[in-house]
């Protein structure tokens, strides 16, 4: 069985190689907020990952539309717990808590069609709508935890 890994810090090796390539595949990440009464609130969707421009790590983004609950959740209490399996091994996932530090339309359309390239072949979104404002949601990763591939003699195709 693989090793698990808690990472915490907050430098540039929170995020390793292992744990990047979850987000440059297909795998979906179920992300949680907090509802107002205290209560989660958890959606799966699209991941990506960017290098800060700053220099001081990585940036998760999440691209929603602007007033959706995760957004109103956010802006209210930026906490948020990101979980990710891996689609080829989905004994192999990684968790992450962090807090959104930043939320920008700039740019939200064209990221949201290099999500649909990635997550659907499709050249732009379909869903595009000229009464829906695209935000980005940029999350700072603060404790991840990783568990490597394990059980694929059981994953076998046969």
């Amino acid at each position: 069985m693989g090793k698990q890994e808690n990472i915490e810090n907050n430098n540039k090796s929170i995020l390793t190689d292992e744990i990047i390539r979850f987000f440059r595949g297909k795998n979906f990440g179920f992300l949680g907020t907090v509802n107002k009464d205290g209560s989660p609130q958890v959606t799966p969707t699209w991941m990506d990952i960017v290098e800060n421009e700053d220099a001081k790590g990585w940036v998760i983004l999440v691209n929603t539309a602007k007033d959706r609950i995760k957004q109103k959740n956010v802006s209210r209490d930026p906490r948020v717990s990101i979980s990710l399996v891996d689609e080829d091994n989905p004994y192999s996932m990684v968790t992450i808590k962090g807090r959104v530090v930043e939320q920008t339309t700039e740019g939200a359309d064209e990221h949201i069609d290099k999500l649909a390239r990635r997550y659907l072949n499709a050249e732009r979104y379909p869903s595009h709508s000229p009464n829906v404002q695209r935000i980005i949601l940029k999350i700072k990763p603060e404790k991840i935890f990783y568990l490597p591939p394990r059980y694929t003699e059981y994953l076998q195709k046969g």
